[in-house]
């Protein structure tokens, strides 16, 4: 049974690592705490369309990368 989950995190943690953009900047350009940001990482909570929509304009991530990241299946 094909399972869909929230965001791969690792590949998130992969491009936010080799932007070179602190995490907790990160964090304040999409308006959350460090905690909030985390818990959308770890899929404790859902990103928001606007939120991915920044993440992927912060990171410069393509259209195809943001359905692997943000659309993955298991």
């Amino acid at each position: 049974k094909e399972v869909l989950r929230l965001i791969n995190t690792e590949l998130l943690k992969q491009k936010i690592d080799s932007s070179g953009y602190r995490f907790s900047w990160i964090a304040k350009q999409l308006k959350l705490s460090s905690y909030g940001f985390r818990k959308k990482l770890n899929n404790d909570t859902e990103f928001k369309v606007s939120e991915v929509s920044k993440i992927c304009k912060i990171l410069t991530i393509n259209d195809k990368e943001r359905d692997t990241i943000f659309f993955c299946k298991d």
